[in-house]
Parts: C-alpha cells; sequence; structure tokens
C-alpha cells in the first residue's frame, strides 16, 4: 500500500510531463512511401487526456530524437510544443524545467528506449510505456498497461490528472449537464 501512495504522491506533485515521441505517442511503427514520405499511427483519444492535463494545469511538451514533420503535425494538433533533433534530451528536459520553473523532482518524463534512459533517471517520476525496451524498465516509477501508440500517453495524463484533482491540487471542475433546448 505504501508503493501506492508513494506513486500517488508522486504522480499529484507533477508540473510538467515530457514525453518522447516515437514508441510513446506512436506504436514505435513507421509507414515509409515508395516516395520516402513518412506515416505513423497515433491514439486518437490522447489528445483529450493532453487537454485534462492543461486543464489540471501541468504543462506538456514533446522531446524527441529526430526531426521530422511527422511529429510537428501531431504536436500542433495537439497544441503542444515540440523539441526535435534533440541529440542530448536531458539537457533539453533540464532547461525546460528551468523555463516552466519546476524542478526536476517535479517533472514526469515518458519513455521507451534506451536513448531515454538519462531522462528516466534524473526526473522525479519516471515513466515507460508497456512494451518499453527492457533496459529501460528498472528505470521506471510507472509502467503503463497500455503499450505506446495504444492508449500509453491517455493513461498517463489521466492518472496525473486524478491524483492532483484527489490531493486538491488544481482545480477541477465538475461535470456539466449537456445544454438542453425546450421546444414550446
Amino acid at each position: 500500500m505504501t508503493a501506492v501512495r508513494d506513486l500517488d504522491a508522486r504522480l499529484g506533485r507533477v508540473r510538467l510531463v515530457v514525453f518522447d515521441f516515437d514508441g510513446v505517442f506512436t506504436d514505435n511503427t513507421v509507414y515509409v512511401s515508395q516516395d520516402g514520405v513518412e506515416s505513423v499511427r497515433c491514439w486518437r483519444s490522447d489528445g483529450l487526456g493532453i487537454a485534462k492535463l492543461k486543464q489540471a494545469g501541468v504543462d506538456a511538451v514533446i522531446v524527441s530524437t529526430e526531426t521530422n514533420p511527422v511529429v510537428s503535425v501531431r504536436s500542433r494538433k495537439l497544441a503542444m510544443r515540440c523539441v526535435q533533433g534533440c541529440d542530448d534530451k536531458l539537457s533539453a528536459v533540464r532547461a525546460l524545467a528551468a523555463e516552466y520553473g519546476v524542478t526536476l523532482d517535479d517533472v514526469a518524463f515518458v519513455g521507451n528506449d534506451i536513448n531515454d534512459l538519462s531522462c528516466l533517471e534524473a526526473v522525479g517520476l519516471p515513466i515507460v510505456v508497456q512494451d518499453a525496451h527492457h533496459d529501460v524498465l528498472g528505470a521506471a516509477a510507472y509502467r503503463t498497461t497500455a503499450p505506446g501508440g495504444r492508449g500509453a500517453v491517455r493513461e498517463v495524463c489521466d492518472a496525473i490528472f486524478a491524483a492532483r484533482a484527489a490531493s486538491h491540487q488544481s482545480p477541477v471542475p465538475s461535470p456539466q449537464p449537456p445544454a438542453t433546448k425546450t421546444i414550446d
């Protein structure tokens, strides 16, 4: 029970979530057309999760090793900041934490592979997706039940939102009933 309380406390403390893209927002598959155009598959409900983070006052950023138009398009659609072409993700995470005025203890990093390991080891809440590479599993405080590209981002967002709501760290509006029309 103590481990669950510790995880809830860590989730509730998060002020900034930094996500890797490939293997986290995607299922780590890339489709390449005969013209060399790449496309990936993302989970649509991740956008609703990102909106919940914003509602809870938690910032979210994508940090990707690659520079890829697919990442730009998806981050724009989700209204998220994106740092691409990042050979040193940990330096980027440190710079983002300083820019957002939080400590690394207040940062969650969500990754899936060895290029995420330094970030996972440095932040207050290291998270890996269910199908992460075995080399990073030991660095995680939380492993999602959903695999990358299949709801892992939404799961992380929902967990942070719920923990913050439970600890009353941010206002969570109560659901409003849908507007109804009266026909006379």
